[in-house]
């Protein structure tokens, strides 16, 4: 089977060690005059398949996952499932190495499904925003229906996957030099307690946790 040219792509050794020496030694630290992560009493779940579902109000939350749930912290990365815009040109290029690949929203091949189960089967760190695009002002949006079906079907594969709601917030809407961010964790959703929602249900139940998260992260910055 011929692979797409937008997955399979192993993480490069060491343009991941220059990414994350940039990006957290040198951007976040520069750019952001506070960071703070809630963690609620989380626990890194031991033994499990992780897909993590953040808000998505910004392209710094990339960056910011990565720093509290990345590589320095759960000796694991975080792989992003992208839309097919965002892995165009250079930036393309470099997520790609970066253990970055795309997804058709709206009608997702079966081999980039495959790709991602595979991934969860093998305990790497998914991360799928839900909302499916920047949301920068937070407007009540139908959560897209690729986690679940993504998660349902790789239950078929591993019976041990949690989903991490997780809220992120900046001091401002658009995230200002000097500024801060919060991030907070929410309980582990269990998947396979779930088994029987349908879609609709489940994602009212992941966006009232992922939404519960981003309160607490604004309220933490006083907004």
């Amino acid at each position: 089977m011929k692979k797409s040219a937008d997955i399979w792509y192993k993480i490069n050794p060491i343009l991941g060690f220059i990414a994350m020496f940039v990006t957290q030694d040198i951007v976040l630290r520069f750019f952001f005059r506070k960071k703070k992560i809630l963690n609620n009493g989380f626990l890194i779940p031991i033994n499990s398949s992780i897909i993590l579902a953040p808000t998505h109000r910004s392209r710094w939350d990339g960056l910011i996952l990565t720093l509290a749930m990345g590589r320095r912290v759960t000796k694991k990365d975080c792989r992003f499932m992208v839309t097919q815009s965002e892995m165009k040109g250079i930036q393309g290029w470099f997520l790609k190495r970066l253990g970055c690949f795309s997804i058709n929203q709206l009608s997702p091949s079966l081999s980039t499904l495959r790709y991602a189960i595979d991934l969860i089967e093998k305990g790497e760190q998914l991360v799928v925003f839900p909302e499916g695009k920047i949301n920068k002002y937070g407007k009540k949006l139908v959560l897209k229906e690729g986690l679940y079906r993504l998660a349902r079907l790789a239950t078929k594969k591993t019976t041990s996957i949690v989903i991490i709601p997780i809220g992120i917030a900046y001091s401002k809407v658009t995230p200002n030099f000097r500024g801060e961010f919060c991030l907070s964790f929410g309980q582990p959703i269990a998947m396979n307690k779930y088994l029987k929602f349908n879609i609709k249900e489940f994602n009212i139940l992941l966006n009232e946790k992922m939404l519960q998260e981003e309160e607490k992260a604004l309220k933490n910055l006083g907004r």
